[in-house]
C-alpha cells in the first residue's frame, strides 16, 4: 500500500495520468542495463560476450545496452576487470548532459569536474569515459565507508587523472571557482528506487521530503562558490515530487544565480528506466575573464621526488605519467595534471588518486593490483598469460594456480585478452598479488 501523501505528491509533479501509469509499474521487475568502459573494450564486443542476453541500446548512451536477464556480474572477469559498469539506464541522462556540456565549449580537453555524491561510481566511471586524459575528475563521497568502495570501483576503471575524497560538501568552499562542471547527485527520498528497494518505500515520508529538500539546497548553496563562473551544474535525484526536484533547480536559479537549462524526468512505465530528475544549470558569467590556474612551473618539483630506486618503474607506464612516491608506495599521474592534483589533495581528505604502480623493496619493486587494470600500463611491460574461464576464477577466488610453462617472475594474467592482475611465478607455484578485498567468494 502506497501512503497516500506520497500518491498527492507524485500526482502535483506528473499529472493525473503519469501518476497512475507510475503506481501501475511499480511492482515491474527494474529494468537491468552496463555500460562498456570505452579504455578497455567496444560496445560491439560487450555485446558478443553476453550474447542472447543483450537487449536494445540505451537510447540517450551510445555506450550502454539492456540485458534481458540478470547473468551473475560476480563470476564475469570482465566484470571484474572493469570492462563495464552495471548502471541503471536512467541515470545514465546525466553523461547526456555532461556531453552537451562539452560539446558547448568545444572540448573535454584540460576541464576539471567535481562529482559531488559519487558512490557507488557509476556516474564517477561515465564522466570519466567522457573526459580526455587532460582533464581531471574529482570524485567525493562523504560516508567513508562507501568512499572506499568508490574507490574500488574507480581503481577498476583504470583512469588516473582522477582524485577520490571523502569530505562534507562544504570543505569545498575553499576551492574557489576551481570547477567547468559540477555533477550533484543529491541524497533524497528515493520514490524513484521503490521497485528496486522496498526499503526505501518503507522508510518515506512527508517529513523525510522535507528533511532531503532543506539538506539538497544546504548542499547547493555550499558547493557553489567552487563553480566557475560560466561553469554547469548537473542536479539529479532518484525520486518524484516537485520540492526535491523543479522547487529546487528554482532556487539555484533564483537563489545562487543559475540559468536553467534543461530538465528531463524519467518515469517507471513510461521509459525505459527508474524514476529519475536531472536538470542542467549554468552559473552566471559575472566577468569575461577565465581564472589561471596556476600550476604550471610545479610539475618538475613533482618529479624531483621521486627517489633514484622508482625511477625503472616509469618504463612500465605509458608516455605522458608522472611518477610521485609516498612512503614505498609509487603511483602516476598524467604530467600535465600532476600539479593540479597535488594542490587538490592539499585542500582535501583523499582516499586515493591517480594509478598505484608498484611498492618498493629495497632495490626492486612490487607491481600494483591497480596498474594490471589501468590503460597506463604498457601493453609488453610484463609477460602476459591469457587464461580459461575456470582459470579466471580460480585466479579471482585466489586459489592456487600453476604456470610451468610461462616465465619466471612477475605476470600479468588477462582473461579475452582483458588484464585482470598479477601473479609471481615460482614455477611450482603462484604468488597472487591480487587484494583480498578483491577476492570474489562465490563458487
Amino acid at each position: 500500500m502506497l501512503p497516500s501523501e506520497f500518491e498527492r505528491l507524485l500526482r502535483e509533479a506528473v499529472g493525473e495520468s503519469d501518476a497512475r501509469t507510475v503506481i501501475d509499474h511499480l511492482d515491474d521487475e527494474p529494468m537491468l542495463s552496463v555500460r562498456v568502459n570505452p579504455s578497455k573494450m567496444d560496445v560491439s564486443a560487450l555485446r558478443e560476450h553476453f550474447g542472447h542476453l543483450a537487449g536494445d541500446a540505451v537510447e540517450w548512451e551510445p555506450d550502454a545496452f539492456y540485458l534481458k536477464e540478470r547473468p551473475s556480474f560476480t563470476t564475469d572477469p570482465l566484470f571484474q576487470a572493469g570492462a563495464y559498469y552495471v548502471q541503471e539506464a536512467s541515470s545514465m541522462y546525466v553523461g547526456a548532459l555532461a556531453r552537451k556540456v562539452f560539446a558547448s565549449k568545444g572540448t573535454s580537453e584540460g576541464l576539471r569536474v567535481l562529482d559531488l555524491c559519487a558512490a557507488p561510481g557509476g556516474k564517477t566511471t561515465h564522466l570519466l569515459s567522457l573526459l580526455d586524459g587532460r582533464s581531471l575528475l574529482v570524485t567525493n563521497e562523504v560516508i567513508r565507508q562507501r568512499a572506499t568502495i568508490l574507490a574500488e570501483n574507480v581503481a577498476k576503471w583504470g583512469s588516473a587523472a582522477v582524485v577520490v575524497t571523502s569530505q562534507d560538501p562544504s570543505a569545498f568552499a575553499a576551492l574557489e571557482s576551481e570547477f567547468d562542471l559540477i555533477v550533484i547527485d543529491a541524497p533524497c527520498s528515493g520514490e524513484g528506487m521503490f521497485r528496486k528497494d522496498e526499503e526505501a518505500l518503507r522508510q518515506w515520508s512527508p517529513d523525510k521530503v522535507t528533511l532531503c529538500t532543506r539538506r539538497q539546497r544546504r548542499i547547493l548553496s555550499d558547493i557553489w562558490g567552487s563553480l566557475r563562473p560560466g561553469g554547469y551544474a548537473i542536479y539529479s535525484t532518484c525520486t518524484f515530487n516537485r520540492l526535491e526536484n523543479e522547487e529546487n533547480a528554482r532556487f539555484a536559479a533564483e537563489s545562487l544565480g543559475a540559468e536553467l537549462l534543461e530538465e528531463r524526468r524519467f518515469l517507471p512505465g513510461r521509459d525505459l528506466g527508474e524514476g529519475f530528475y536531472c536538470a542542467l544549470l549554468r552559473k552566471n558569467e559575472n566577468d569575461s575573464s577565465r581564472p589561471q590556474r596556476a600550476e604550471r612551473g610545479r610539475e618538475k618539483a613533482a618529479a624531483a621526488e621521486l627517489s633514484k630506486s622508482a625511477s625503472q618503474i616509469g618504463a612500465l607506464l605509458r608516455d605522458g605519467y608522472s611518477l610521485s612516491v609516498r612512503g614505498d608506495l609509487v603511483k602516476a599521474f598524467p604530467t600535465e595534471l600532476s600539479a593540479a592534483i597535488k594542490r587538490i589533495s592539499s585542500q582535501a581528505h583523499v582516499i586515493s588518486s591517480g594509478v598505484a604502480v608498484a611498492t618498493i623493496k629495497g632495490s626492486a619493486f612490487i607491481p600494483e593490483a591497480d596498474l594490471a587494470l589501468s590503460p597506463a600500463l604498457r601493453p609488453d611491460a610484463f609477460p602476459r598469460c591469457e587464461l580459461t574461464l575456470e582459470e579466471a576464477l580460480k585466479y579471482l577466488r585466489r586459489e592456487p594456480i600453476i604456470l610451468q610453462d610461462e616465465p619466471m617472475g612477475y605476470i600479468l594474467l588477462t582473461y579475452k585478452g582483458m588484464p585482470l592482475g598479477f601473479v609471481k611465478n615460482l614455477g611450482r607455484r603462484t604468488n597472487s598479488l591480487l587484494p583480498l578485498s578483491r577476492r570474489i567468494l562465490t563458487m
